[in-house]
C-alpha cells in the first residue's frame, strides 16, 4: 500500500483514491472506505458528506456515489509487524469519521479502525429525520480490539449442553438465522439495549474485534468457525431464552463474545465469512454446535480452549483452520454446515451459475438482481428471461464490486446468498414505501 498514488477524480468531481501524509510513527497505510445506508433495511444514502479527521485535523473530504460508498482513501497506519506479536503498540491507527446528508440525522464515528495492508470498511446506517427519535447528531466510538482492550474473561462453560440444563425450548434441528438478538451488556442488565442484527453481520463484527485482519488466513477461517459455532450454540439451544430473557447473546465478554454497534469491519474477514457462514463445528454423534470458547492465551491462560494468539503461531507455520481447532479442541472435531438458513427466498442450486446457465435458479437470481438495481442504479438493470447472458454477468460483477465480493461474473455460493440478503433488504424498504 506505500507509494506514490494519484490523485484521482470521477465524473461528479468527486475526490477517488489518494494517498495521505504519512506520519512518523505510522510508515504503514491501510485503506478506509465508509459504506452509508439508511437505518430503514438496505437502502444506499447517496451524496453523504463524509469528513475524515486524524484527531482533530481534517484528513479529507469525500461524498458518497449512488451505492452509499465512498472512494477508498489510504491512510497512515502503524507497523504491519505491531500486529505479529502481543506486548506490541497498538497495531492500528484510528480515526473520526463525520457523515452528513440531507434528510438524516448526522453520524460521528470515534476511533475507527485502519490496520496496514489491509481494506476497512466502515458502516455508518443513518436515520431518516422523520422517524428519528433524537436530534443532533449521534455519537458512535468503536471500542478497542479485545486483544489490545482491558475486557472480562469468559466465563468457563460445557461445550456440549446437556438437554436438562437447556430448558425446555431446544431447536430440533440447526438452522441458519437470519437475524438474532443481541444484548448490548451483560445478562442482568436490564438498561442495555437489544439490537436486532443479521446473523452475518454479527459474525463480522464479533470477529473483526476479536483478532487482527493481519494475521494468516488459515489463523482468521479457524476463529471465525469457533466464532459462528459459539454464536449457533447459544442459537440452537436457545440458551438466554430458557433463562427468562428476550435475546439471543450478549456483548458481554465474560458470557459470550465482543460485539459493538458501529464497529468497523475489514474486508478480508467479510469475505470469509460470506463463504462459509452457514458452517459450525460439531463432534461425532452430536446435533448441537459446539460451544467453542477461547482466549488470547497471554493475558489469560484457557486449557482445552483455542488460544487466539497461539492459533496465529500455527497459522504462519501452515496449519489449515481445520488442523489449528483440532490442535486445540480434539481430532474428532469437524466442520457441519446447514442447508437451512432463514430468510433466503431459494436456497443455493448447488452449482456455480455463469455464461450459458439457464432455468429457474438463473431467472430468480436476475429477477432479484433486477429488483436490487432500482435502489442500487450502478448495477445494470437484467430482464429474468432465465438465460446467464453477457448482460447478466456484468450486472453480477457490478454487484459484486458494490457488495465486496470477488469480481467474477460468475454466481458462486457466497454471491448467491448476498444477492439472497440485498434483495429481502430492498424488498422490505419497498413494501415500507
Amino acid at each position: 500500500m506505500q507509494g506514490d498514488y494519484f490523485e484521482l477524480r470521477n465524473g461528479d468531481g468527486l475526490p477517488g483514491k489518494r494517498t495521505v501524509t504519512a506520519l512518523e510513527d505510522m510508515p504503514d497505510h491501510g485503506e478506509l472506505r465508509v459504506d452509508v445506508t439508511s437505518s430503514i433495511a438496505i437502502q444506499p444514502v447517496s451524496s453523504a458528506v463524509i469528513r475524515i479527521y486524524n484527531g482533530t485535523d481534517l484528513v479529507e473530504e469525500l461524498r458518497t456515489d449512488d451505492s452509499g460508498q465512498s472512494q477508498r482513501l489510504t491512510l497512515p497506519a502503524p507497523p504491519a509487524e505491531y500486529s505479529m506479536e502481543p506486548e506490541q503498540p497498538r497495531p492500528y491507527a484510528q480515526y473520526t469519521i463525520r457523515v452528513e446528508a440531507e434528510g438524516y440525522r448526522p453520524v460521528e464515528i470515534g476511533d475507527a479502525e485502519v490496520f496496514p495492508n489491509e481494506l476497512s470498511i466502515q458502516p455508518v446506517r443513518m436515520q431518516p429525520l422523520e422517524v428519528s427519535e433524537r436530534e443532533g447528531e449521534e455519537n458512535i466510538v468503536v471500542p478497542l480490539n479485545s486483544l489490545w482492550g482491558d475486557y472480562p474473561s469468559k466465563i468457563a462453560e460445557n461445550k456440549i449442553k446437556p438437554m436438562n440444563e437447556s430448558g425446555e425450548i431446544v431447536l430440533s434441528r440447526v438452522v441458519i438465522p437470519e437475524y438474532i438478538v443481541v444484548h448490548d451488556g451483560a445478562p442482568s442488565d436490564s438498561t442495555a439495549a437489544d439490537y436486532y442484527v443479521r446473523y452475518r453481520d454479527y459474525i463480522k463484527n464479533v470477529a473483526s474485534g476479536e483478532i487482527y485482519s493481519t494475521w494468516p488466513d488459515a489463523t482468521l477461517r479457524a476463529n471465525i468457525l469457533a466464532i459462528m459455532s459459539f454464536t449457533m450454540n447459544r442459537v440452537y439451544t436457545e440458551w438466554y431464552r430458557n433463562k427468562g430473557y428476550d435475546f439471543t447473546v450478549t456483548s458481554s465478554t465474560a458470557y459470550d463474545q465482543t460485539w459493538a454497534y458501529g464497529r468497523t469491519i475489514f474486508s478480508n474477514i467479510s469475505l470469509i465469512v460470506d463463504e462459509m457462514f452457514n458452517n459450525y463445528l460439531s463432534r461425532p454423534n452430536v446435533v448441537q454446535p459446539i460451544l467453542t470458547q477461547y482466549c488470547d492465551g497471554q493475558r489469560v491462560s484457557c486449557p482445552n480452549w483455542m488460544s487466539q494468539w497461539g492459533s496465529k503461531y500455527l497459522g504462519d507455520q501452515g496449519y489449515r483452520a481445520i488442523e489449528i481447532l483440532r490442535y486445540y479442541y480434539g481430532s474428532d472435531m469437524y466442520i457441519n454446515s446447514s442447508e437451512e438458513i432463514s430468510g433466503i427466498p431459494a436456497s443455493w442450486p448447488g452449482e456455480d451459475l455463469t455464461v450459458g446457465s439457464t432455468g429457474t435458479k438463473v431467472r430468480q437470481m436476475q429477477e432479484q438482481l433486477a429488483a436490487i438495481s432500482r435502489s442500487y442504479p450502478a448495477i445494470p438493470t437484467v430482464s429474468a428471461d432465465g438465460v446467464f447472458g453477457e448482460r447478466t454477468k456484468e450486472a453480477v460483477e457490478v454487484f459484486q464490486k458494490v457488495f465486496d465480493l470477488p469480481v467474477t461474473g460468475v454466481v458462486d455460493f457466497p454471491t448467491w446468498y448476498k444477492i439472497s440478503q440485498i434483495y429481502v433488504g430492498v424488498s422490505r424498504i419497498a413494501e415500507l414505501s
